[in-house]
């Protein structure tokens, strides 16, 4: 669907723009669980074929954005962009690296329960806003016909920590329901209508896999890795659709042309036949310019290396590459990148 992001020519300017090789380094980043185990293989795989170890604390994007803001971790992680406004709050400038793009799937736990799971927009904000309490609704029945569901009260799994999947997951609720809009909105933290929190990707899941009813959002490795069915969700073309590889690089490609002028653009609810309705882009939050040139060049060089090599990498875990229109926008960031307003890199 997209064009061969490696093409030799593209891979040799982005190659051109490092000055020299960085010393093995230590770098720290903390933020969203969303991307975690695609950070893990990528930081693995980085640190074997360079030497740069990247520890990570996968702590949710709220408090990733926190310690990015307080100076105390070279990078931090979030799948909630930063408004124009919260962006002012920060010391200095930041700039925005999408990495990937992955689904928000919606895990269940129905034993029994022989076909997929199929939700409409108004069924997903209905059973968050506390409206629709028990399995077989008479609005779920008529979304799943000719399947049986149980007379069992559904609990609503969200995040309780600050959450960039919760973001963008709000963020689709936003967009599918005017309700939802004005009684929540959509943020990295919300004040939820109905349900129990969990810590993390890692404790919705745990929550959903051991609660017999739950519905819980997570991202699409959690739920494949713990073997928890994903419900099907009508998307704006009126077609029920699984979170997938495919599906999630449609979503994408619905929303290249925006996010080509704008990284930040959200893309839930994305047009296309094919696009799953929740999905999102997560990024790296770095300061433009840095106080240390060794570290900033080795953390440029492993962006560098993740917009080439790392994105082979993505697909085995359920993400979706990035399009050519925003490898182009990160390699135009990473020439901006400075260390006490000297270049970090050269060349091209």
């Amino acid at each position: 669907m997209f064009r061969n992001l490696f093409r030799a020519g593209a891979a040799a300017a982005l190659l051109a723009l490092v000055a020299a090789p960085a010393p093995a380094q230590n770098l720290t980043g903390a933020g969203a669980t969303f991307p975690y185990p695609i950070y893990s293989k990528w930081f693995d795989v980085y640190r074997q074929k360079t030497g740069v170890q990247i520890n990570y604390q996968s702590i949710g994007s709220g408090a990733g954005i926190q310690q990015v803001k307080a100076g105390t971790v070279d990078f931090g992680a979030s799948d909630a962009a930063l408004s124009n406004e919260r962006l002012r709050e920060l010391p200095r400038r930041i700039l925005h690296f999408p990495t990937v793009a992955g689904a928000v799937a919606l895990a269940y736990n129905l034993p029994g329960l022989q076909r997929p799971l199929q939700l409409t927009p108004e069924l997903v904000a209905g059973i968050y806003l506390g409206r629709i309490t028990t399995w077989n609704d008479r609005r779920i029945a008529a979304a799943n016909p000719g399947v049986s569901l149980p007379a069992a009260p559904i609990l609503a799994v969200h995040r309780a920590d600050g959450s960039g999947t919760t973001n963008i997951f709000t963020g689709y609720l936003s967009a599918v329901s005017a309700e939802w809009r004005g009684v929540a909105g959509a943020n990295t933290s919300v004040s939820w209508p109905s349900g129990v929190g969990g810590k993390g990707n890692e404790g919705v899941t745990g929550l959903v896999r051991q609660t017999p009813g739950a519905l819980g959002y997570v991202e699409l490795a959690y739920a494949k890795q713990n073997a928890l069915p994903v419900a099907r969700v009508r998307n704006q073309a009126g077609r029920f659709v699984a979170p997938s590889l495919a599906s999630t690089t449609a979503a994408v490609a619905g929303a290249a042309a925006a996010l080509a002028k704008d990284v930040r653009t959200p893309i839930v609810n994305a047009p296309g036949p094919d696009a799953y309705p929740i999905s999102g882009l997560t990024f790296l939050l770095v300061y433009q310019d840095s106080k240390d040139p060794v570290r900033a060049r080795a953390l440029a060089g492993f962006i560098a290396w993740a917009m080439r090599e790392g994105q082979a990498l993505v697909e085995p875990l359920d993400y979706a590459r990035l399009p050519d229109a925003v490898i182009k926008a990160n390699e135009a960031a990473l020439r901006t990148l400075t260390a006490n307003g000297k270049p970090v890199f050269v060349g091209r």
